[in-house]
């Protein structure tokens, strides 16, 4: 905990409404929406430099462009309502957002950035400190704080996971710092408020008396740490998971490992039968769904070549034995992979969580690129079809999300490194770090950023046991391609 000298001054807090009425009527829960009721609210920020503009003067702004900003986002001033059959609703009825003002000034911004660990006293920036979605019904949908320190600033929003995903969330906090930067309204991603796509669903989600809890102990101990992938690193990463060459620094190359061969598919199946499932339906390409030999090369992404590093890394850290399932799960952006597609700013959660399965012994024992295509073939595998799939499973069994890590061998990976975090320019420049508060943390949690300079490096929040993490910080294959971010 941060000290009571470094800890925020609470300086005013009031209700900003939206600038306009709103004419829109209540927007239904889908059933990727439901399922987050008993999440905490997403709680990111932005760290700044010092504004160039008075804080007398720069707070009233920010309240003029946070409500301007509502009156293109109106879910996010209302408020979560139920219906007599159960059916769960946004009220667009503009009952307001918190606006809270806070000063730090005993805190420098090398103060914050500077421990090996995630300071502290980032989450002190965030209102709703571990709230749960289903408060919404009667507490703001929306929080934002303002936090002054001694040389910078920072806007930290704590928004209601059953009302928006990452996408959502990120073209909000846009929209918010491009009308603090002009007053001209003409934003080109403006938000989708249709709900008449297949995850809109009559099934009902049966909630206990006072409503859910989250489904992880949110007061375990546990380490942050931000690791950062150069553009380099990650070049290097994904050569040697696609088998190709990378030249290296004195004109030299080398040969990156054997080429991925077709019984390693057929290992996967018959060891893993989870994964192997997943990989026989993706296989499974004619209408007669005999089984064909792949004799193609399959092309690992950057990102998914960082994933799979993680999770080899992570579980050599854990000692698991080699008999245990591992888990990694991704958040998967539905929006493109429904058909018809929805609007790329459909407002609201848009998204799966895709597991991967595979023992310990196989994700330590097979190469790199062997981690690498078992969450390919997962990700390729969620098209519309799969999608649709998800959906009869939930409304077979309505349920809330079962965040969390309860068989210690889990991997959570969620955010996006393809968000635009460091877009959020209001007026004085680009932040200089994002970060985020305590919501939603647990071990095995990991949040992917971009990196602050655009050319594509990737940082990773990682949460961990803190054994795990310090097992993590002296695994050689992990620190090759991870630098600590300062």
């Amino acid at each position: 905990m941060p000290s009571s000298a470094s800890a925020p001054t609470f300086l005013s807090k009031c209700t900003v409404f939206p600038d306009q009425p709103s004419t829109m009527g209540n927007l239904k829960l889908s059933v990727s929406d439901l399922p987050m009721l008993s999440c905490h609210y997403i709680q990111k920020g932005c760290l700044f430099t010092q504004p160039t503009i008075p804080l007398h003067t720069l707070i009233p702004l920010l309240k003029s462009a946070l409500s301007r900003t509502l009156s293109l986002f109106p879910p996010l001033a209302g408020r979560l309502t139920t219906d007599s059959h159960g059916y769960v609703y946004i009220a667009c009825n503009d009952a307001g957002v918190d606006f809270i003002h806070a000063n730090a000034a005993s805190l420098r911004v090398c103060d914050l950035l500077s421990p090996l660990d995630v300071h502290e006293c980032f989450k002190e920036f965030f209102t709703f400190d571990r709230k749960v979605s289903y408060t919404g019904h009667f507490s703001p949908i929306l929080a934002v704080q303002v936090t002054e320190l001694a040389d910078g600033l920072f806007i930290g929003c704590a928004v209601n996971h059953a009302v928006t995903d990452g996408t959502s969330f990120w073209n909000f906090f846009n929209t918010f710092a491009h009308l603090c930067r002009t007053s001209n309204k003409s934003f080109r991603n403006i938000p989708d408020f249709h709900r008449d796509s297949a995850l809109i669903s009559d099934a009902v989600l049966r909630l206990p008396e006072g409503g859910p809890q989250v489904t992880f102990d949110s007061h375990a101990p546990l380490r942050e740490r931000i690791f950062s992938f150069s553009r380099e690193a990650i070049q290097k990463l994904k050569a040697m998971t696609n088998n190709r060459r990378w030249p290296e620094s004195n004109g030299t190359a080398v040969e990156l490992m054997r080429k991925q061969s077709n019984d390693q598919f057929h290992h996967a199946k018959e060891s893993n039968g989870k994964a192997g499932t997943i990989l026989e339906n993706w296989f499974k390409v004619n209408s007669n769904s005999k089984l064909q030999t792949v004799t193609e090369t399959v092309e690992i992404s950057s990102f998914q070549s960082v994933c799979a590093l993680l999770w080899r890394a992570v579980t050599r850290a854990r000692k698991l034995p080699a008999s245990k399932t591992t888990t990694f799960r991704m958040a998967v952006n539905c929006r493109h992979r429904m058909e018809p597609k929805l609007e790329p700013y459909y407002f609201g959660n848009a998204i799966q969580s895709v597991p991967t399965y595979a023992s310990a012994g196989d994700v330590l024992s097979r190469d790199l690129r062997w981690c690498a295509e078992q969450l390919n073939a997962n990700v390729k595998a969620h098209d519309d079809a799969m999608v649709r799939r998800f959906i009869d499973d939930w409304e077979q069994k309505p349920r809330c999300f079962p965040l969390g890590n309860p068989d210690g061998a889990s991997i959570t990976m969620g955010s996006s490194p393809r968000f635009p975090m460091y877009d959020n320019n209001f007026g004085w420049g680009r932040p200089l770090a994002v970060r985020s508060g305590r919501a939603n943390k647990f071990d095995g949690k990991i949040s992917a950023f971009p990196g602050r300079d655009g050319t594509g490096t990737v940082d990773l929040e990682v949460v961990l046991a803190p054994e795990t993490m310090e097992a993590l910080e002296s695994d050689p294959e992990f620190t090759k391609y991870a630098t600590c971010q300062l």
